[in-house]
C-alpha cells in the first residue's frame, strides 16, 4: 500500500472524533467560543440530550463575512496571535471545533458584525460548505447543530441514553458558569428551561446557585498565593461529603479541568479527616502565567501540565489542611437540618408514660433538687484524664459554662450522649467520637514532638526494582525516615529496606509499601502512602483507647469533654469524617414546637 494523503473530508471526521465524543463535547468548545468573544450572555438549546439539536445563541461581538467563512476550516482561529503555543490566553484556540462539528452534522451559523454593522449565514453539512448569505440576525452569534453524528454513525451508535447525555451537558455548562460568574448562563431541554444563571459580581454567589445554600454554610474560603500562583474557591468541611468525586470543580486559568494532580491533592488533603468512600465538595480555581502550565496536552483540553507541579500540590494541600484545621471544630448545617427532620410529633395517649425513665426523671422525687439528683446518679468514678474526680453539682457548672461554644453539660442520655445547653440552643456530642478525635490528634501531637520509634530488620529487605524507580526512591529516602522507613542503594537496581515504623508490626509486607510508594511517587511527585498508613494505625489506637460507648460520665467529665473539644483542632468530625456533635438553635427548637 503506497502512501497516499487523505481526503479532507475524512480528515475532519477523525478530528471530531478526537475532539467531539458526545455532544456535551460539541457545546464545551462552542460555549467556549462564545466567551472568547466577550459574550455577557449565553444561551443553549438541547433537544433529545443533544443529539438531535443544539442551538447556542451569544451576544458576543460576532464574525465579519470573511471570518465566517474562514472559522469551519481547520487550523484556522483568531486567538493565538503570537503563533506561541506556550503562552494560551484563550479557551479555545486550536481552530478546529467548528470544522470538526460541521464534518459530522448539519451546521448552520448566523452572526452580527458589531464592527459593520452586517449580518451573515453559513450553512453546512458533511463538511460541505454552502454560499456566505445576508441574514437579519441581531447581536452576536447563533450556531444551530442538527442530527450530531449522522455522518459519521458508528459513532452515534455508542452515544448514551438522552437523560446521560443531558446530564452530561449540564455538568459542562455548570462547570463553565462557576468559571465565568459575570456571563448569564440558560439552558433549555426539550423546551423546559432546566437552567438559568443570572450574572453576579462575585464567584461566591454563583457557587451557591449552583451547588445550593448547604454548600454555603458548610464551605471553608481558600485563599493562597504563592510565587506568582494564586489559589482562590471554597471547599465543603469534612462532615459536607458526597460518595462520588465528580462535585469537586477544579479551574486552572478559567478552564475547567479533570486532572489527576489536582485531584490527587484533594485526597490528601482531606485524608486524616474523611473515611474511605466519601469525598469533599468544593470549587476550587487556579490562576498562573499562561507560560507556566499546558494546556494543549489533552484533546478535549481537560488535563493540564504545569511547569512546576510540586509548587501546585503543595499549595493546595497546604491551603486545604490549614483551612481544615482553622474550621475543624465546625460542622456541616446539614446535620443539624438532617437532625431536624428527624423529629416528629408522636401522639401519647392520655395517662400513658416513658417506657424508660431519663436520668432526670427522679428530679420530681427529690423536690425538683437537680444537684441532689445528679449526684445520686454519678457517683465518683475515674476521670477521662484518669483520676478520681467526684462528681459536679450541675448549677455550678451551667453559668459558667453555658457561654462556651459547645455550652454547658445537662444531661447524659442513652449512656453515649451528651446534651448541653448553650446561650441560643443545645448541643448534642457523640461522646465516643467525641474522644476518639481528641485522643487520635494527642497522639498525632505525640508522634511529631518525640519522633516515630524504628525497628531495624534482622534481615535487611532487598527488593529489586527498576533503575530509575530505585533512583526516584532514593531520592526520598530522607523523608521516609522521618516516618520511620529506612532504605539504602543497593546497586544499580534494588534498594534495600533496613528500619521500619514500629506501629506498623512486624507482619508488614515491605516490597509491596516499597511498590505503592514508588507508584504514587511516579503519578504526584510525592507520597503519602506511608504517613497515611501510620494515620490510619493511630485512628485505630485511638479508637480502642477512647472513652466507649455505654459508660457514664458525670458533669464534670461531661464538660471537660466539651472544654476538650473546643480546644483540639479537627474535633467536629471523628476520625472516619461524621459528626462528632449536631447543634440546634432555640428558633429551630421552637419551630418544632409550633411556636414559630
Amino acid at each position: 500500500m503506497r502512501i497516499r494523503y487523505l481526503p479532507e473530508t475524512l480528515i475532519n471526521q477523525i478530528a471530531a472524533g478526537e475532539v467531539v465524543e458526545r455532544p456535551a463535547s460539541a457545546i464545551k468548545e462552542l460555549v467556549e467560543n462564545a466567551i472568547d468573544a466577550g459574550a455577557s450572555a449565553i444561551d443553549v438549546d438541547i433537544h433529545e440530550g443533544g443529539k438531535s439539536r443544539i442551538i447556542i445563541s451569544d451576544n458576543g461581538f460576532g464574525m465579519n463575512k470573511e471570518e465566517l467563512a474562514a472559522a469551519i476550516d481547520r487550523h484556522a482561529t483568531s486567538k493565538l496571535p503570537d503563533d506561541d503555543l506556550l503562552n494560551i490566553e484563550h479557551l479555545g484556540f486550536r481552530g478546529e471545533a467548528l470544522a470538526s462539528i460541521t464534518a459530522i452534522s448539519r451546521v448552520k451559523i448566523q452572526t452580527h458584525d458589531c464592527l459593520r454593522g452586517e449580518s451573515w449565514e453559513i450553512n453546512c453539512a458533511a463538511g460541505n460548505k454552502s454560499d456566505i448569505i445576508p441574514c437579519a440576525h441581531p447581536k452576536g452569534t447563533r450556531i444551530e447543530v442538527r442530527d450530531l453524528f449522522y455522518a459519521t454513525p458508528a459513532r452515534l451508535k455508542f452515544q448514551k441514553s438522552e437523560r446521560a447525555e443531558y446530564m452530561a451537558v449540564k455538568d459542562t455548562l455548570t462547570r463553565l458558569a462557576m468559571a465565568y460568574p459575570a456571563i448569564a448562563f440558560k439552558l433549555m431541554h426539550n423546551g423546559a428551561q432546566k437552567l438559568k444563571l443570572p450574572a453576579v459580581l462575585d464567584g461566591q454567589s454563583r457557587l451557591a446557585a449552583i451547588l445550593g445554600l448547604e454548600f454555603g454554610k458548610s464551605s471553608m474560603q481558600i485563599e493562597a498565593e504563592r510565587e506568582g500562583v494564586k489559589l482562590s474557591g471554597y471547599a465543603g468541611l469534612p462532615t459536607y461529603t458526597r460518595g462520588t468525586a465528580q462535585y469537586q470543580y477544579l479551574f486552572v486559568n478559567g478552564r475547567a479541568v479533570k486532572d489527576k494532580l489536582l485531584h490527587g491533592c484533594v485526597r490528601a488533603a482531606y485524608a486524616d479527616v474523611l473515611h474511605r468512600g466519601v469525598h469533599p465538595v468544593l470549587a476550587l480555581f487556579i490562576t498562573l502565567p499562561a507560560s507556566d502550565v499546558d494546556v494543549n496536552v489533552h484533546p478535549a483540553k481537560a488535563e493540564v501540565r504545569f511547569r512546576n507541579p510540586q509548587l501546585i500540590r503543595s499549595m493546595i494541600i497546604s491551603a486545604l489542611k490549614l483551612a481544615i484545621h482553622e474550621g475543624g471544630f465546625n460542622i456541616s448545617s446539614t446535620a443539624a437540618t438532617q437532625t431536624l427532620k428527624s423529629f416528629t410529633s408522636l401522639p401519647m395517649s392520655r395517662g400513658a408514660k416513658p417506657a424508660v425513665p431519663s436520668y432526670y426523671a427522679q428530679r420530681n422525687h427529690n423536690n425538683g433538687n437537680l444537684a441532689e439528683n445528679t449526684h445520686q446518679l454519678y457517683a465518683p468514678q475515674t476521670s477521662l484524664a484518669g483520676e478520681m474526680m467526684p462528681a459536679a453539682k450541675a448549677e455550678e457548672v451551667t453559668d459558667e459554662a453555658q457561654s462556651y461554644p459547645l455550652g454547658a453539660a445537662q444531661a447524659q442520655i442513652h449512656e453515649n450522649y451528651i446534651v448541653a445547653q448553650t446561650q441560643n440552643g443545645l448541643v448534642i456530642v457523640d461522646q465516643h467520637a467525641a474522644h476518639e478525635r481528641l485522643t487520635y490528634e494527642k497522639f498525632k501531637d505525640q508522634l511529631s514532638k518525640s519522633g516515630i520509634e524504628k525497628q531495624g530488620l534482622l534481615t535487611p529487605d532487598i527488593i529489586e526494582l527498576e533503575d530509575t524507580h530505585a533512583q526516584i526512591l532514593l531520592e526520598h529516602a530522607k523523608s521516609l525516615s522521618k516516618l520511620g522507613l529506612e532504605i539504602e542503594a543497593f546497586g544499580s537496581g534494588a534498594v534495600t529496606v533496613q528500619s521500619v515504623p514500629v506501629l506498623l508490626g512486624s507482619k508488614i509486607d515491605t516490597k509491596r509499601l516499597v511498590y505503592d510508594l514508588i507508584d504514587e511517587l511516579l503519578e504526584h511527585g510525592s507520597s503519602d502512602i506511608l504517613e497515611n498508613r501510620l494515620n490510619e494505625i493511630l485512628s485505630s489506637m485511638a479508637c480502642h483507647g477512647s472513652v466507649r460507648s455505654g459508660r457514664r460520665l458525670n458533669i464534670y467529665e461531661m464538660n471537660a469533654l466539651l472544654r476538650q473539644m473546643e480546644e483540639t483542632p479537627l474535633s467536629g468530625q471523628c476520625n472516619h469524617g461524621r459528626p462528632t456533635y449536631v447543634e440546634l438553635s432555640l428558633k429551630d427548637i421552637e419551630h418544632l414546637f409550633g411556636r414559630r
